[in-house]
């Protein structure tokens, strides 16, 4: 069947090369980011889904580097509490590297606005589609900076309260990722908790069903 809406084949190996060779990257050059480069990434970001058009991101860009150290001590002080959680993998996941604040060219964090509750469309049932669509914007801006040759990590190791107050956040918004942004040496040639042996991918198989639960099925 045609299909006149379709991207040319190249474009559309692009889209799919730059999603399989997306990574969460935690080593960074401290080179600065283009700020031409910048703005259409966070274009790019601003141009997600959003759940009944609510638009529920902030990205707030830290430049002052006393705010990053304090940003940096908040995930070390939760990747401590974290290892304690972990038990027996707790002294091997302390040995992982698991953020790049401190020496990545750009560093955001990424929030839920406040006044959220009056954005009933889409929402009623399901009010988490606000950070759904908060999620959207960001996989957009990491898309976009891979597609730039840039990288970037997700942190998520803080405790959101803290962080807000220490970004002067008002009441109701909630800080929902930390974003580590800038230049790399290499890119990881798979995602970098199976390259250090924590985990391993699971296959398409496992996560695709046909009508009822764990009925898997892919298409032929």
């Amino acid at each position: 069947m045609s299909n006149d809406h379709r991207f040319s084949e190249s474009e559309r190996a692009a889209i799919y090369r730059v999603i399989a060779e997306r990574r969460d990257m935690r080593h960074f050059r401290p080179d600065p980011v283009d700020s031409a480069m910048l703005k259409r990434l966070l274009v790019a970001a601003h141009q997600a889904p959003s759940v009944g058009l609510m638009q529920p991101w902030r990205f707030i860009r830290i430049t002052d580097s006393k705010l990053r150290s304090a940003i940096a001590a908040l995930v070390d002080e939760e990747r401590a509490r974290t290892a304690v959680a972990l038990g027996q993998q707790g002294e091997k996941f302390m040995r992982l590297k698991v953020e790049g604040i401190r020496s990545c060219g750009e560093l955001f964090v990424a929030a839920l606005t406040n006044g959220r509750e009056k954005h009933i469309f889409g929402r009623r049932t399901l009010p988490e589609m606000d950070l759904a669509s908060v999620a959207c914007a960001i996989q957009n801006l990491w898309l976009a900076a891979r597609a730039e040759g840039l990288g970037m990590g997700w942190v998520s190791m803080f405790e959101p309260e803290t962080l807000a107050r220490l970004l002067v956040m008002p009441v109701g918004s909630k800080p929902v990722a930390i974003l580590c942004l800038g230049h790399v040496d290499a890119f990881y040639p798979v995602p970098m908790l199976v390259q250090e042996n924590w985990t391993t991918e699971q296959s398409i198989q496992e996560f695709v069903f046909h009508n009822t639960w764990n009925n898997a099925e892919m298409p032929e």
